[in-house]
């Protein structure tokens, strides 16, 4: 062989080896890699395409769902008879104005504090129910009064008659339930004369709220022409007060009693002081009201009490707590001696001589014992 035809045929050979070398091994190309990322992202695609119109076509079939609902529920209320409402059905009966009516009268007579026309006749009405104000530890009065002035058994239920309830008045014990309510209960078991106020809590301190329940119970319990409360330890003369209550039987808006004013107590300790002595001005003096001996009130008054006794201030004495409730109404107020008993008139600033309605009378309906 020719060496130089050998030398001259060995770098393609060597070339040629080299090529087929690189065709045998496997050959990775980088744009392989990213053409199969976007069929996948395609592919994805395409699924998020079929979901977004899978969704689409359920919404749209529900849209229609809903507006063939409402077009039928509309068809078929044009069919339904129509609801006439409570107010449409009183104006055809003509019972709307009646009750507009009635409803401008009941709030007229709330707003004066009680109603003016009752539905009792005055004949079958009593003519006063009388409250004596007891305690726990008067049973010694009560037996007192029990064999003096006051009716017992059939002579109770005799003055009941003649158009008169006479009752002891006395709240609970603080412990209800307690020896002291059970001896109250026995002995009214066996009087049948009390009248248990079961709201109002019996202490001294209380007797301001005491009235306030006295005239509320009262007036809803018994129809009297007048409610009339007497402190514990007074002699009453029950024919001589009938003749004075039978007297005013017609007066619209009575508040009857022995009249009196006087110094309000502004120090601590003292008898009578009232804590809030600085409500009753820099003269220091009490309105003029009914002594706490004996409170009478017409029906309307104890009426106007019972209604607003949520609302209606308290202060530290009876007298004076019914007093402030009476001085703000068109009431009329009975001045009268024959209601007085000793004492009540002491402390008086100044009274009027035409307030007295009866001082050339001698009779004098009670005394203190």
């Amino acid at each position: 062989m020719d060496t130089g035809h050998y030398k001259h045929h060995l770098p393609d050979s060597l070339a040629n080896v080299m090529n087929a070398d690189r065709r045998r091994k496997p050959y990775s190309n980088p744009s392989s890699s990213s053409s199969h990322s976007s069929k996948a992202s395609l592919i994805m695609a395409f699924i998020s395409c079929l979901a977004w119109l899978y969704v689409a076509g359920r919404l749209w079939q529900d849209a229609e769902s809903r507006a063939l609902l409402s077009n039928l529920l509309q068809k078929n209320s044009r069919h339904l008879p129509r609801v006439v409402s409570v107010e449409e059905k009183l104006m055809d009966l003509g019972c709307k104005r009646k009750i507009v009516d009635a409803e401008m009268e009941l709030t007229l007579a709330k707003s004066q504090g009680y109603l003016r026309h009752n539905s009792s006749s005055p004949d079958r009405r009593l003519l006063a129910v009388i409250g004596v104000y007891t305690g726990f530890g008067s049973l010694r009065n009560r037996k007192k009064f029990r064999a003096s002035w006051m009716p017992t058994g059939d002579a109770l239920k005799k003055l009941e008659e003649k158009g008169v309830v006479l009752r002891f008045v006395i709240g609970r014990s603080p412990n209800r339930g307690d020896s002291l309510d059970r001896k109250i209960d026995n002995e009214n078991d066996e009087t049948k004369d009390f009248l248990i106020l079961d709201s109002h809590e019996e202490a001294g301190e209380e007797l301001s709220n005491k009235v306030k329940f006295f005239f509320s119970t009262a007036v809803e319990k018994w129809d009297a022409d007048f409610y009339v409360k007497v402190d514990d330890g007074i002699n009453i003369d029950i024919d001589g007060l009938i003749e004075i209550l039978k007297g005013h039987r017609d007066r619209d808006g009575a508040y009857l009693g022995c009249m009196k004013s006087g110094a309000v107590v502004s120090e601590e300790g003292k008898q009578w002081f009232e804590p809030e002595w600085w409500k009753f001005g820099d003269g220091k003096s009490y309105f003029r009201h009914a002594a706490g001996s004996m409170i009478i009130l017409s029906k309307s008054l104890a009426r106007y009490v019972n209604i607003n006794s949520a609302s209606l201030k308290t202060y530290a004495h009876d007298d004076t707590s019914v007093g402030s409730w009476i001085m703000g109404l068109d009431a009329s107020y009975v001045d009268d001696d024959r209601l007085c008993c000793s004492g009540s008139r002491l402390g008086i600033h100044f009274k009027p001589s035409h307030s007295f309605l009866f001082l050339n009378t001698k009779l004098f309906v009670f005394t203190k014992i």
